[in-house]
């Protein structure tokens, strides 16, 4: 398997792993997987109504970049995601953590961009 369809396998894999934790005391609120595999946009996101308020929020949203870099766009839960992509056979080098600032990317001992 080559190395972009194994990353792409990897975060499918966790985002449809994470889509089946449903908290119990929001019955009205479904996970949602989204997917744009041609533009390498992978999103868990979860909608619907909390009482009289809808409610919407990204879980998690991941990019591949054409230079085949993994980039965490968010992660809105306290899950280590990127060491579950190392689990999952993505290489340290090729994780960015895209919420950090530029700046601050060198100290999280992945990749800076």
């Amino acid at each position: 398997m080559g190395k972009l369809k194994q990353y792409k396998a990897a975060i499918l894999s966790i985002i449809e792993e994470h889509a089946r934790n449903k908290p119990v005391n929001l019955e009205d609120v479904d996970n949602q997987i989204i997917t744009d595999e041609e533009r390498g946009h992978y999103q868990l996101v979860s909608l619907g109504w909390e009482g009289r308020a809808f409610s919407y929020a990204v879980i998690y949203h991941f990019d591949i970049k054409p230079d085949g870099k993994v980039w965490i766009q968010a992660n809105n839960t306290d899950i280590d995601v990127a060491e579950e992509l190392m689990q999952k056979g993505v290489a340290r080098e090729d994780i960015v953590v895209g919420f950090q600032h530029p700046a601050y990317r060198p100290y999280t001992g992945y990749a800076v961009a």
